[in-house]
């Protein structure tokens, strides 16, 4: 006879415990962990009886298979939106499990609607399940997109059983979105929608349901306050492909990044821009962050660093500013940046070029909103700092990448040629870098020592009264 049992389960990292405490020992959250009601047997699990049973079962042994031989891959379907097919590594793969997260309101309940309208309009069946949503609300933003006359199905349910039924009965449906998995429940677990044990339930049914129909599913993931997909861990490690909706809800833009994905490169990078008439792809992300320097005047403490978004080259402005001398405690602001980088560029900068930061304000930020992880923008972030200090700018038609080392020295970047294509393919005649880089058209300029770049910038003309004149007898000529 099944008798009922508790254990308590950490929502953050799906860890088990026999009783409850108010910090998880696995990965030490406070007030993470709820208590889960299942049965249990009340028939012994060893004994005499158990012994028998195991002795009796004959369990065949694996069916092996060679690498060599199989059939072919199935082509891709596309959803209608490039820059989705690009981050999905091609388009949707039949059968594979797509988990896609982002912040509230980011964008990724339009994504969706529009990638399903693009792959219903290629005649092919899909299907739209929301349990946050209803009916007439997801029709008032499909109007609103112009996909009115899409043939989309549409459901509100929180089933994950009546979905997978769904994917079952469906043999030609292509594409099934479930918006959001945080909110799906399965039949015989006993505990919340959203908790650790029905995400994991849930997400199996459906994936699993999916493989055996050979339908595309894409799974919305509620993330938390860190940036992360909400539930179980393992949540991630079953889905064949995880992407990331990000960008600031002030800002106009937003990319969609890879975090893994099975049947493609996991740092794919899509760009799109939000407008009224919903998420428009951008092509051509650089111009997109490079607008603001068309056509105006040189202005110190700019400069353009030629980097890398995933596998995808990205040229954006880097602006600094820096104040007078002050007896208050300078202050170190940084948006879009490492504040740790920061300061080991400013002591980099007066340590081994002489350059007084110290007591003065100092203000950094990425323009357009856009995150720079890469430790080859220090040289860009050092350019457009010396270039605020000294009142000169940065010559217009030059960008830069290096990685700036505790010595002075700047080190080289991977993937130079793609950087300098890049850079040439927008009009930049001009590149301060590292090492050995080769370009037809770019005049490169070796900058292998900080003080190397700190003659380039003094060299440029005055704009107006430097905030300092230490670097005077040391760099000019």
């Amino acid at each position: 006879m099944a008798r009922s049992s508790s254990r308590y389960v950490c929502q953050s990292c799906g860890s088990v415990s026999g009783r409850w405490s108010g910090k998880c020992e696995a990965c030490e959250a406070w007030n993470s962990i709820v208590e889960e009601v299942g049965t249990a047997s009340a028939a012994p699990i060893g004994g005499t009886k158990a012994t028998a049973a195991r002795a009796k079962l004959r369990t065949p042994p694996l069916a092996l298979e060679q690498l060599t031989g199989g059939t072919p891959p199935q082509p891709r379907t596309s959803t209608g939106i490039h820059e989705l097919d690009r981050a999905l590594g091609g388009g949707l793969v039949a059968g594979g499990a797509v988990l896609l997260g982002g912040d509230p309101g980011i964008g990724k309940s339009t994504l969706l609607l529009q990638a399903l309208g693009g792959v219903a309009n290629g005649g092919h069946e899909v299907v739209y399940v929301s349990g946050e949503e209803g009916i007439d609300q997801i029709r008032g933003r499909a109007e609103r997109l112009g996909l009115a006359n899409a043939v989309v199905g549409l459901a509100t349910a929180t089933s994950a059983d009546a979905a997978a039924a769904t994917i079952k009965t469906n043999r030609g449906l292509k594409l099934i979105v479930i918006d959001s998995i945080q909110t799906m429940y399965a039949e015989g677990v006993e505990s919340a929608p959203g908790s650790v044990a029905q995400v994991r339930a849930s997400a199996q049914v459906l994936i699993t349901a999916a493989k055996q129909s050979n339908a595309a599913l894409i799974l919305v993931g509620h993330v938390t306050k860190d940036g992360a997909i909400a539930g179980p861990r393992v949540l991630e490690h079953m889905v064949d492909a995880v992407l990331y909706f990000e960008g600031d809800s002030s800002q106009h833009y937003r990319i969609l990044r890879a975090v893994k994905n099975r049947f493609g490169p996991a740092d794919a990078l899509g760009v799109f821009e939000m407008t009224g008439l919903g998420l428009k792809e951008v092509p051509n992300p650089s111009t997109l962050f490079l607008a603001e320097r068309q056509d105006r005047d040189p202005v110190t403490g700019a400069a353009v660093f030629a980097g890398f978004r995933g596998a995808r080259p990205l040229l954006v402005e880097v602006q600094a500013l820096v104040g007078n001398p002050s007896p208050a405690s300078p202050r170190r602001a940084v948006v879009g940046w490492d504040s740790a980088r920061l300061a080991m560029t400013l002591a980099v900068l007066e340590s081994r070029a002489g350059l007084p930061f110290s007591g003065r304000d100092v203000f950094l930020s990425v323009a357009g909103g856009l995150k720079l992880e890469e430790p080859a923008a220090d040289l860009a972030a050092a350019a457009a700092l010396v270039s605020a200090l000294l009142e000169r700018p940065v010559p217009n038609e030059s960008v830069f990448y290096g990685e700036l080392a505790l010595s002075g020295e700047v080190r080289p970047a991977p993937q130079a040629k793609s950087r300098l294509d890049e850079a040439e393919r927008l009009g930049f005649s001009e590149a301060a870098v590292p090492g050995d880089a080769k370009s037809s058209k770019l005049r490169i300029t070796k900058i292998n020592r900080i003080d190397k770049l700190v003659q380039l910038i003094a060299a440029q003309p005055l704009l107006k009264a430097p905030k300092t004149s230490d670097w005077t007898d040391r760099y000019d000529d």
